[in-house]
């Protein structure tokens, strides 16, 4: 991409990013070499995705942001909703794109040097139908996290109780809990899955007639493969929402407040503590003397319930055994966090992405190291 695009444009995301309070300092800091990344390459695809993505995202947020805010609590005990996004939010979403931008580059750097040595090249400098596999692995990414960031920020509007993905029943879920899932939740995944795919056949350098015969060009697409490649890209990016549901339901504990029912949410997308695992932490500071500062999300919080039940503590209420822990596990296992499950999730639909591209073109999954 040219530089005289690319580097106004990400400082007009750095700026954007900075006075909506969209990422922390140092998350501004990830994204700036985020997008320099994807700048590298010498298609504007990549670099746009990245772009579109992130105002998608954002602005998805700021849906009824006071709305969304009241449906769930914060780890620390005020009303929920998304904070500025760390810079480990910004890889969870992005770094598989990364990866898979730089070896294209690589890929058609070599390329361009075979063809300018006036050597053969196995494949052409423009995107031919059956091409790249890579490209498709890059599209899948952004198709995937935008559909998940649509279905979460706007399906938890959903006038309809969500219900739990992995439950046998469907059982419904307070809104906010990993795994629930909407009808409208799925139509706003699909839209922003869209979203991505639709941006991607504008500015993705498919050959032509002008690339016809030509050295590094390629066969023109029909209107039938630009429909096939629009219609599969968007479900499979849909999919990706409905994976992450998966991911989220089975390996991400939600924790339920039970005072008000609601969900409880990390900061920037980490484990939430219950009330149990607080006390265990108390107490096994107290035995061991230590005097090393907690996370204020948990400590401070179930210090007041480690209190409770002290029997040393002299300002108990007479009826203080029966009270029981305020926040437990509504679903889900605690083997990944909110992060780690993006990650994942990314990570398959990227790979699984390019396979299926693979299985359909009858290209070999190993040309993504070939030039």
């Amino acid at each position: 991409m040219r530089a005289i695009i690319a580097v106004p444009a990400t400082l007009g995301l750095v700026y954007r990013a900075y006075s909506h309070n969209s990422l922390t300092p140092f998350g501004i800091f990830v994204a700036a070499l985020t997008a320099t990344v994807h700048a590298i390459h010498p298609w504007n695809l990549p670099f746009v995705l990245l772009v579109i993505f992130f105002l998608a995202g954002t602005r998805a947020t700021a849906v009824k942001k006071e709305v969304k805010a009241s449906l769930t609590l914060h780890a620390q005990g005020s009303s929920g909703g998304e904070g500025p996004r760390t810079h480990v939010q910004v890889l969870a979403n992005s770094l598989m794109a990364s990866v898979l931008s730089l070896l294209h580059t690589y890929q058609l750097s070599q390329r361009r040097d075979a063809i300018l040595s006036g050597q053969k090249a196995e494949g052409s400098y423009c995107y031919n139908w059956g091409g790249d596999l890579l490209i498709v692995g890059i599209i899948a990414n952004y198709a995937a996290v935008c559909a998940d960031t649509f279905s979460s920020e706007l399906g938890i509007l959903s006038r309809t109780e969500p219900r739990l993905i992995t439950s046998l029943t469907l059982r419904k879920v307070p809104r906010g809990t990993n795994g629930g899932v909407t009808v409208w939740g799925l139509v706003a995944g699909f839209l922003g899955s869209m979203i991505i795919v639709t941006t991607s056949l504008v500015f993705l350098p498919m050959c032509g007639d002008h690339t016809s015969g030509r050295i590094g060009g390629g066969e023109p697409w029909s209107m039938q493969q630009k429909l096939i490649f629009a219609w599969g890209m968007t479900i499979w990016g849909t999919f990706g929402s409905l994976l992450d549901s998966f991911l989220g339901g089975w390996l991400q504990r939600s924790v339920r407040d039970v005072r008000t029912g609601k969900i409880v949410e990390g900061e920037g997308g980490v484990r939430v503590l219950t009330s149990s695992d607080a006390r265990s932490t108390s107490a096994a500071k107290t035995a061991a003397g230590a005097n090393a500062v907690e996370d204020t999300s948990a400590v401070n919080y179930s210090a007041t319930a480690e209190d409770r039940y002290d029997p040393n503590n002299k300002h108990r209420k007479s009826g203080f055994g029966n009270n029981k822990p305020t926040r437990v596990v509504e679903t889900g296992w605690d083997l990944l966090d909110n992060n780690d499950v993006n990650f994942l999730m990314a990570f398959t639909m990227s790979i699984g992405g390019m396979a299926v591209a693979s299985w359909y073109w009858g290209v070999p999954l190993a040309s993504i190291l070939q030039p």
